[in-house]
């Protein structure tokens, strides 16, 4: 069945409590952990009257080199990063695609605590534009409880879902399909329907001329080539990574 079919087929099993109208969002990052891992590709398709209407991609630098594991789980390179735009550039463009809707994820708070972070980080967000979600996770574990996982890649291939994971876009439109599907299946409820997303983010500031003057130095005292672009740590960043050169290699 081609992807139009799908969708064609899914919008018409939508119920009163379908939310129609939303934006499907996914990242790849180059790790867990929104305090201290960097986004490096963002996606989003926008579904109105349950069908997708258009699509949003991009990569972003992210400022470090990525570990192997990141590069083979996504296909991501640092090939394909270092040209790739700052997330000065791509932020505000995302943000603006997204708009105020209402957004969709699998495991949708791992996405959004990133967004959140980044975009309080370059003064995009306040506190008024946290918005509303719908997690296609938090609905699979309320209904699919028997499964050995409920993974996005799982999923899909348990409904029969187009979907080539780890890319953001991909999978992005995989969640937006899942949702319907899961729909379609358990015919809606209150689990389906947005609810408030709930992050708390300290605005970080960047490194200091001191803290990146001690970094190179390190770097050049110890022969060390960073894996990180200094000039895009924040303070925090600066002050952690100083700690590890000198705890594996001394002052010098």
């Amino acid at each position: 069945m081609k992807m139009e079919e799908e969708w064609h087929c899914c919008s018409s099993f939508l119920g009163r409590k379908m939310t129609e109208n939303y934006t499907a969002i996914d990242i790849e990052t180059t790790g867990l952990n929104p305090k201290t891992e960097k986004i490096i590709e963002v996606g989003a398709v926008k579904v109105r009257d349950g069908k997708i209407t258009d699509r949003f991609e991009s990569l972003i630098y992210p400022g470090r080199k990525l570990e192997e594991r990141i590069t083979a789980l996504t296909g991501i390179s640092d090939e394909m990063l270092k040209d790739a735009p700052v997330p000065e550039k791509v932020l505000p463009e995302f943000l603006e695609f997204i708009g105020e809707d209402v957004m969709l994820g699998h495991h949708l708070i791992f996405d959004y605590s990133f967004i959140k972070r980044a975009a309080v980080n370059l003064h995009l967000w306040d506190e008024k534009s946290d918005g509303s979600g719908i997690d296609t996770l938090k609905i699979a574990r309320h209904f699919l409880m028997d499964l050995e996982s409920r993974s996005l890649p799982f999923l899909c291939r348990y409904f029969e879902i187009p979907h080539k994971a780890h890319r953001a876009v991909n999978d992005a439109e995989a969640a937006a399909l899942l949702y319907q599907r899961l729909l379609k299946e358990h015919g809606g409820g209150t689990v389906f329907e947005p609810s408030p997303l709930v992050y708390r983010v300290k605005k970080e500031t960047p490194a200091t001329k001191a803290q990146k003057e001690r970094l190179y130095k390190l770097a050049e005292k110890h022969k060390l080539i960073l894996d990180y672009d200094v000039d895009t740590l924040t303070r925090n960043e600066a002050s952690r990574l100083t700690d590890k050169i000198i705890l594996k290699y001394g002052k010098g």
